[in-house]
């Protein structure tokens, strides 16, 4: 007998400033929730024209951008360079290290999205660093309960539909799910797996019987480990429909050691990432007199 995953945890994202004029709701990442592996943070982010996140190093985490509205142009050392675009998402694996931008394109207003961060298993950490966008209409989207659902299946599995594939090292599900008033889901997770689930509009509640909780926009609800599926409903009573993205991952059997961009699992890992950078080595090479072009757009 299947049962539902209780809800562990539910909180506001407040929102602070992140990046060169970017403002965040940080959820994943802050004092309430350090981090739930293999996850390390969570930011749903907005980035006015103008402003953005110049050029910047990574080692040790891959990236997962979700982009809700707007365009953002990324271009990397290595010379990968391209634009995503609403319901777009890219994948960049940052392994032993890369540089990158990551700026607003100017000609579709504000940039609205999620990022976020997960943790690369260690033997994977020191990997060649990668992208995979995904575009909108590749994500195979399905309606349930009647219509009154629909589920955008970014990864993982949903009432018998795949999603396009694997797109990064570590397993993650993701599904952007709506439910209009009077809807309901039964969303089956892996056992084990960390999961939790970020409201991006209206009111929806979570759980079964006398655990149910009404959960309003911008929270970051985590659920137990047990259970199997995560239930969740709209009142037929409400007014708008609810929408939030439903997350789950594997979680790593490791320390987390991060300083900034660089995760890695030991103290003098992070010396060294420190150091590679600085001297332009052992995976920065690429990052000596380099400079995005899409950084120079940066209203000063």
């Amino acid at each position: 007998m299947s049962t539902p995953r209780p809800i562990a945890l539910s909180f506001l994202a407040t929102s602070q400033s992140e990046g060169a004029g970017a403002s965040v709701r940080r959820s994943i990442g802050t004092p309430k929730l350090r981090q739930l592996s293999p996850f390390l943070m969570l930011d749903h982010f907005t980035v006015h024209p103008g402003a953005g996140f110049p050029d910047h190093p990574h080692r040790g985490q891959e990236t997962i951008t979700y982009l809700l509205s707007g365009a953002v142009d990324h271009e990397d050392f290595a010379g990968n360079a391209g634009t995503i675009g609403p319901g777009d998402l890219q994948f960049m694996t940052a392994g032993r290290g890369i540089m990158h931008a990551e700026m607003p394109n100017p000609g579709f207003g504000d940039n609205i999205g999620m990022q976020l961060w997960v943790d690369l298993p260690a033997k994977l950490k020191t990997c060649e660093p990668r992208y995979r966008d995904l575009k909108a209409k590749e994500i195979p989207t399905i309606q349930v309960d009647d219509g009154k659902v629909t589920v955008k299946i970014i990864s993982g599995q949903s009432h018998g539909t795949d999603s396009v594939q694997e797109l990064a090292y570590t397993p993650v599900w993701i599904f952007d799910i709506t439910i209009a008033p009077g809807g309901k889901i039964q969303q089956p997770l892996p056992t084990g797996w960390n999961a939790f689930a970020y409201t991006l509009e209206g009111e929806t509640t979570f759980g079964e019987g006398d655990a149910k909780k009404v959960v309003q926009r911008y929270h970051n609800t985590v659920f137990e480990r047990e259970g199997d599926y995560v239930r969740a409903e709209v009142s037929a009573q409400a007014g708008e429909s609810g929408r939030f993205v439903l997350v789950a991952g594997l979680p790593l059997d490791q320390k987390v050691v991060q300083y900034g961009p660089f995760v890695l699992n030991s103290q003098e890992e992070v010396y060294q990432a420190m150091m590679d950078y600085q001297t332009h080595s052992n995976g920065f090479e690429r990052a000596k007199d380099w400079e995005s072009k899409i950084g120079k757009s940066m209203v000063h």
